[in-house]
């Protein structure tokens, strides 16, 4: 795979958090490290999102620096995709993922419920979270590829051929993509709220091995999910705002 070595671009105190991360995938891990949340909460600008976890800002613009500085694969510059081909990688690598992953996940989660909630009633919390959560994404992920993605794929080749798009269609895909915004900041905090509860994925000293890897599948999850709704609020959606 082809690696460039790009001229880092240093983050502003004003600059959101999504922004950064839709310019330069490499500093992901940055905001990862730091607890800061680029994808549902990618809206908030540096600095605030400092100010609110007791960050030290320089400290963290020298960490983005670095890892700017750092050979960029072109399989990286998802921001430099067309909207088409982004939206295709998505449903591949992340709804794939997602129709995969839910079902064992949550007969995993049910399973340590049963065993391990009369000692640890966090996991029941846990696995009715993510109960919902997979049911709400199974219907979000078929809004995203029976409505947006098609509607997407649509205004894309219609503007590539200098066409006018009907205003009714994109009044429509305007609230479609508010509607898919404000479910992404559903699932995030439900996701978040099964981190708090599992104290950060921590496995008791007493649990099996069901235990742990429900947890180790869980965090895998969240990863997979920051990803995932990073490309759609950061890039993906924000560019078809603008079709």
């Amino acid at each position: 795979m082809e690696k460039t070595h790009p001229e880092p671009v240093a983050a502003t105190n004003v600059e959101t958090v999504g922004t950064v991360v839709a310019r330069d995938f490499r500093t992901a891990e940055v905001f990862e490290k730091y607890g800061i949340d680029f994808c549902c909460g990618g809206n908030m600008p540096l600095a605030q999102a400092c100010r609110e976890r007791g960050i030290d800002l320089a400290s963290l613009q020298r960490d983005l620096e670095e890892a700017g500085s750092r050979p960029l694969e072109r399989s990286q510059n998802y921001d430099a995709w067309e909207l088409p081909f982004l939206a295709d990688y998505i449903v591949n690598a992340h709804h794939g993922y997602l129709k995969e992953s839910i079902p064992t996940i949550t007969a995993y989660a049910n399973k340590i419920a049963q065993v391990h909630g009369p000692n640890h009633p966090e996991v029941v919390q846990i696995a009715e979270i993510f109960g919902k959560v997979a049911a709400d994404l199974m219907q979000h992920l078929e809004s995203e590829e029976g409505q947006l993605f098609p509607a997407i794929r649509k205004l894309t080749e219609m503007r590539k051929e200098g066409g006018a798009p009907n205003p009714e269609e994109i009044k429509k895909l305007k609230a479609v993509l508010a509607e898919l915004g404000h479910e992404h900041d559903e699932v995030g905090a439900a996701v978040h709220e099964i981190r708090r509860l599992s104290k950060n994925y921590a496995v008791p000293a007493d649990a099996c091995n069901t235990f742990m890897v429900t947890y180790q599948k869980l965090k895998e999850f969240e990863d997979d999910l920051h990803k995932h709704v990073h490309l759609e609020n950061n890039i993906l959606f924000l560019k078809a705002g603008k079709l």
